[in-house]
């Protein structure tokens, strides 16, 4: 028989405190998001306070918990720090009235002009709510009008309606115990079909383009560019897809002009009919941009300003360590242990929050101020070949963080610049030599391969080979699979799909 017995093992393990984790999540979000956080913070945890505790102000008083209470100056020690080091709690210091609230930043980075403080308000209504309103427009009885603002839930954010008849009956069945057949569902789901805009709650892309045609042709019925794009679409819908013009036009004995004319009258149709509404409101907080930072020129040199945009200032609230002291001088009983237990833990929360908002905004600054640093050339006059190669490495070395802490700060975060506003990944960019030996950007040879494709000609357009030739040409020696790799990170089709008779 085999025994069994207890071994014992010293091994070192990695674990992330609660602290250290918000710190990481709050360092990932843009000052939008960041801003949504602080309310929620401040609903859950009563000791968390907005603004600045007046009290601290007034230097004649000072803390009776804490006899060596000096004013703070700032926080900085000089010392580069990882925002992901392990701090110990200590409870002297959460009870003490340094609580001045100085994550916001202002005297080490610049001061906030509250006139400049710039928040989007986004209104109207949502496309759910407007394809709910035209359920009313419908003759359906009301049985039939719940069943068709249920199916609108499952319509995707491009607009389309992916799930069979018989999946959504099933599904009716399971989530809401409301039973109907699969002709009724079909039903409620054509008449869906025919709401605004064109072509909404479609199955397929052809089903969509198709619904479109048809609506453009009940408004122009003598447009035979319409009627010859109906029937592409309809019949060759697949040939067209893969650019066989050719085939088209020898099976549907088209002239080269009336094809170019259904071709115009199909490439001018919304693949996403859900972007065709100008209300929807979560497509317009998409592509609202509110930079993280601002770079401004002072004495004819350029400085990094954090946003805090209406990002409040934060204390620990003063009566609940008011009731701590309380507690702390009452005698002990359960009730007054628990008590005191809950006090402890919402400051305890409070502080950890504050703190983690100003190691976040400090992490921030320095790590946008080396990109700065790093990038100045490009700050300075805006052009692209002004960038320099540079890695998450590069500035995590300049900074003394982690790559991991760099990789998150530059991720989702913006900064205005005199020449428009940049995402932070755009500063970052492998490098590459040229024919000359030189160390250049690969986002330069990006840039000259995007060039040659957009001045190539539609009808006869660049083959891989052809590209690497010309590349080379320009004096940027590089593969054919990494023209291969640069047209698929910008969504770039080979040469016969890019082929066109206009």
């Amino acid at each position: 028989m085999q025994s069994i017995g207890l071994n014992q093992n010293l091994s070192q393990t990695t674990k992330l405190s609660p602290t250290q984790i918000q710190t990481i999540r709050l360092l990932e979000l843009p000052s939008v998001e960041l801003n949504q956080r602080i309310n929620e913070e401040l609903q859950e945890n009563p000791a968390l306070e907005e603004g600045r505790d007046e009290e601290l102000m007034q230097h004649e008083e000072y803390d009776e918990f804490d006899e060596n209470y000096q004013p703070e100056d700032g926080y900085d020690d000089g010392r580069q720090r990882d925002p992901l080091q392990n701090d110990d709690f200590n409870y002297e210091q959460y009870i003490s009235d340094d609580e001045t609230p100085s994550y916001m930043l202002h005297q080490q980075y610049s001061p906030v002009d509250d006139d400049r403080r710039e928040v989007p308000i986004i209104g109207g209504s949502s496309l759910i709510e407007e394809l709910k309103a035209q359920v009313y427009l419908t003759h359906m009885t009301k049985p039939q009008r719940h069943v068709a603002k249920w199916v609108l839930g499952n319509i995707d954010d491009d607009g389309y309606l992916r799930r069979t008849t018989e999946q959504l009956v099933d599904d009716l069945m399971f989530q809401e115990q409301i039973s109907i057949s699969d002709e009724e569902m079909e039903e409620i789901v054509n008449q869906i079909k025919l709401f605004e805009p064109p072509g909404i709650a479609s199955s397929t892309l052809q089903e969509c383009l198709l619904r479109q045609l048809d609506v453009k042709i009940e408004n122009d019925p003598n447009n035979e560019s319409l009627g010859f794009a109906h029937a592409i679409i309809e019949h060759y819908f697949n040939a067209f897809s893969k650019h066989h013009f050719d085939i088209i036009k020898q099976r549907w004995e088209l002239e080269d002009e009336d094809l170019q004319g259904a071709i115009k009258e199909i490439v001018s149709l919304n693949q996403k009919p859900a972007n065709a509404f100008t209300g929807n409101v979560y497509e317009t907080q998409r592509e609202t941009i509110i930079p993280d930072f601002t770079i401004e020129e002072r004495d004819e040199e350029l400085f990094v300003v954090l946003n805090t945009g209406d990002i409040p200032e934060l204390h620990v609230s003063r009566d609940y360590k008011d009731m701590l002291s309380e507690y702390e001088r009452m005698p002990k009983s359960k009730e007054g242990k628990e008590a005191k237990q809950f006090i402890k833990q919402k400051i305890e929360a409070a502080q950890s929050f504050i703190d983690a908002i100003k190691q976040r905004n400090e992490t921030l600054m320095k790590t946008m101020t080396a990109i700065l640093k790093a990038q100045y050339d490009f700050f300075l006059d805006g052009e692209e070949s002004s960038l320099k190669p540079m890695v998450l490495q590069d500035i995590a070395d300049r900074t003394g963080y982690d790559v991991s802490t760099i990789s998150r700060v530059s991720n989702s975060k913006y900064v205005q610049t005199r020449f428009g506003i940049y995402p932070l990944k755009y500063f970052f960019s492998e490098k590459m030599t040229n024919a000359e030996g030189d160390e250049i950007s690969t986002r330069e040879i990006k840039k000259v391969m995007l060039e040659l494709i957009e001045n190539e000609d539609k009808l006869n357009p660049l083959t891989d080979d052809q590209l690497v030739d010309l590349m080379a040409q320009h004096g940027y020696p590089i593969a054919r699979r990494t023209i291969a790799k640069y047209r698929d990170q910008f969504g770039i089709p080979v040469a016969r799909m890019r082929k066109r008779l206009l």
